[in-house]
């Protein structure tokens, strides 16, 4: 069975900053209501994730963590331009941005 690579200062702190940026996206999507500031959150998680990836590729030695990267900034292009697109529909619609004034689409 062969040893696992030790993380370098550099892996861990990235690793660190990560966890710290995808925690704020989350508490953040969960405590606001406004529907740019959650959008703006979920990108914030999307890009924590993207920091995992390349700390993790680091720590590997190969490139496949920075190949994934490639992957989530393509999908966080597509989930914005269909996002920003359905927030300005939504804002014509009620002239507001609050979940809460678009509760009955859950139903």
């Amino acid at each position: 069975m062969s040893e696992l690579a030790q993380p370098s200062a550099g892996v861990v702190i990235a690793l660190v900053l990560s966890a710290a940026l995808f925690t704020i996206g989350l508490v953040g999507f969960l405590v606001r209501r406004n529907m740019i500031l959650m959008f703006l959150c979920t990108e914030l998680m999307l890009q924590a994730a993207a920091i995992a990836f390349i700390a993790f590729g680091k720590m590997r030695g190969d490139v496949g963590g920075q190949v994934f990267v490639i992957f989530i900034l393509t999908v966080a292009a597509a989930e914005a331009a269909l996002a920003l697109g359905l927030v300005v529909l939504l804002y014509r619609r009620r002239e507001t941005l609050s979940a809460e004034a678009w509760q009955e689409l859950h139903e």
